[in-house]
């Protein structure tokens, strides 16, 4: 049995830890969060010791570390621009650490942590888990044995609503979160990477504080893709069913079908890093190069080949999203 802390113990992804936690037959035995409507903790770990206070839950680790009670693992569920640091407060505690994607919100952080692994001995992995869905690995065979020059035409939509929440929140700043192509696309452009190479160019057309869209050229594929959290945006069809989440990929006109199979992947991620394998993070840095990217490019509009929801009519909101996240 392994020994877990966990960072973001109140956010929205951290339930899925805690499962993954339990499922795998190990113990979270503290976790840390500023919010303490966490009690969802007591459906997996009742006992595990909890810290509103970063400086508290330091010195508990610390101290359980004295006693002979060292982490082994931490898992960090906490706001995208916390990543960095906390993956160093796991290292440096001498635990492996898991966290969530995306890893960091700068390519060069990346580089940074990889050296605290060598000098710590310790490792860091990434939640990278559509690599794992079924459908994805099949897809990724599919593509291997295809004609070494066979270029695929695909377009992305993924429309995931939020209430206005979601602005008052860190994700709607985009110092914190990156924007919506980090914070909702980065884990979708690692999958494409990981299939079809690397990128060769990248223009953004739009990218406003509810939407983005935006061409690639990977190495074996023309991407147009498109990302909202406009419940507007959504099809009619799928609202008037109830349904606030669109999730498509076409490859060649024909649709991928890969909207099942979510819940348990999770799961599948931390037993494949139990077992020895698990998504280090440099395996994400080309994700995180062109999501970087996306967020300092200047938006060139209707231009070229572009997603055919782009066009619709841009809604207006008071909040300016549109600023460089500084370095």
């Amino acid at each position: 049995m392994k020994n877990f802390a966990l960072m973001g113990a109140a956010g929205y992804i951290a339930p899925r830890h805690m499962k993954a936690i339990k499922d795998t037959g190990n113990d979270l035995i503290a976790a840390l969060d500023p919010f303490d409507s966490v009690g969802i903790i007591d459906s997996h770990f009742p006992n595990a010791d909890f810290f509103t206070e970063f400086e508290r839950f330091d010195r508990h680790i610390d101290k359980k570390k004295r006693e002979g009670q060292r982490v082994d693992y931490v898992s960090i569920c906490s706001p995208n621009y916390l990543h960095d640091s906390h993956i160093r407060f796991g290292l440096r505690s001498g635990a492996d650490v898991i966290c969530e994607k995306p890893v960091v919100l700068n390519p060069w952080n990346i580089d940074a942590l990889e050296v605290l692994e060598k000098e710590t001995q310790r490792k860091v992995y990434n939640i990278l888990q559509l690599r794992l869905h079924p459908s994805v690995i099949a897809l990724k065979h599919k593509i291997e044995t295809a004609p070494k020059d066979k270029i695929f035409d695909i377009d992305l939509t993924y429309l995931t609503s939020r209430g206005n929440w979601y602005y008052t929140s860190w994700k709607g700043e985009i110092s914190k979160s990156g924007g919506i192509a980090t914070n909702i696309g980065v884990h979708f452009y690692d999958m494409l990477i990981w299939i079809f190479g690397d990128v060769k160019s990248n223009t953004v057309h739009l990218h406003t504080h509810d939407r983005a869209a935006g061409y690639l050229e990977l190495e074996k594929a023309r991407v147009r893709w498109f990302l909202s959290i406009n419940y507007d945006i959504i099809p009619e069809g799928i609202r008037q069913a109830g349904m606030t989440t669109y999730r498509s990929l076409t490859i060649e006109e024909q649709e991928f079908e890969f909207s099942g199979g979510f819940t348990e992947l999770h799961t599948k991620s931390y037993e494949d890093i139990l077992a020895g394998g698990g998504f280090r993070i440099g395996e994400a840095k080309a994700a995180i190069e062109l999501v970087h990217d996306i967020r300092r490019k200047q938006a060139i509009g209707l231009k070229g080949d572009y997603h055919p929801l782009a066009n619709k009519e841009l809604s207006h909101h008071p909040f300016e999203t549109n600023q460089l996240i500084p370095n």
